[in-house]
């Protein structure tokens, strides 16, 4: 069933999608189907305002050093496992790590919706991935954290985020003027070969086996040819979408070894790109 189920999957995140419920501004059908699941994690940051944002999670040193990195998240907002990711990184890197809350002036989408079962609600997520939640709205946001940070004394700054935050990510690192000294995006929705031809700086990109493989393969051959190719780094990880934010289960054996790997995959691609 399983099998069955990603093979669809797979099958429609290549097809350019219109139906009788209206543009899909997001075809990556897991990023639409796959609810969160439940985390009894502790998160060890705080919440403070910062860049222009009412609230952020911070995770770390108070201030931030020669590293700091900014983090967007999936949908569903401030959820435990992708706080716990933001914690696991500050540790490891001892690094200022922040999660401004983006769906400031809206909501994440809710749970109660999700996913999504008749086509009047299949056609307002889509609004909403077309509207309050399309990337670009947020990516003068982003860079407006990254700047902040820098200002406060961050010599190197990296942005990473998670489906679709991840397509707010890579796209703010293609910006002229943008404060990012690398990006990475983890298990992205709405992955596209265009945005990496324009990154001039270093991208990790690691993907699910719900990410459509051909535009990976396009986006690492693009990356290979850059200037700071050694810089970058690519992963196709054996699991689903979703498995290292919101969507984790932690409970699981293999969720959790996935999760971890992920994060240790990460801290080596920081490392690297600001060595």
């Amino acid at each position: 069933m399983l099998t069955r189920l990603r093979s669809l999957v797979h099958h429609l995140n290549h097809a350019k999608m219109s139906t009788a419920a209206g543009v899909v501004h997001n075809a990556n059908v897991a990023c639409c189907t796959i609810p969160p699941v439940r985390s009894d994690y502790k998160p060890k940051g705080t919440y403070k305002p910062y860049g222009g944002f009412d609230k952020a999670y911070f995770a770390g040193p108070e201030k931030p050093g020669k590293l700091a990195l900014v983090c967007v998240f999936d949908i569903f907002g401030f959820k435990p496992q992708t706080l716990q990711g933001a914690d696991i990184l500050a540790k490891e890197l001892n690094a200022q790590v922040i999660l401004p809350d983006f769906f400031e002036g809206d909501e994440p989408w809710p749970l109660d919706k999700f996913p999504p079962k008749t086509p009047e609600d299949k056609k307002k997520l889509q609004e909403w991935f077309g509207g309050f939640a399309n990337p670009k709205n947020h990516v003068p946001k982003l860079n407006a954290v990254g700047k902040a940070v820098k200002e406060d004394g961050a010599e190197f700054v990296v942005a990473y985020g998670y489906c679709w935050g991840g397509k707010v990510v890579i796209v703010a690192g293609t910006q002229p003027d943008t404060p990012f000294d690398a990006v990475s995006i983890v298990h992205p929705a709405m992955l596209s070969v265009d945005d990496a031809a324009k990154l001039n700086i270093p991208l990790g990109i690691f993907i699910s086996n719900d990410e459509p493989k051909d535009e990976y393969e396009k986006i690492v051959q693009t990356m290979s040819k850059k200037p700071f190719a050694s810089k970058n780094d690519y992963r196709h990880f054996d699991s689903f979408h979703g498995f290292a934010a919101a969507r984790a289960n932690l409970d699981d054996p293999d969720n959790k070894a996935k999760y971890e790997e992920l994060y240790r995959t990460l801290i080596k691609f920081v490392k690297n790109a600001s060595a």
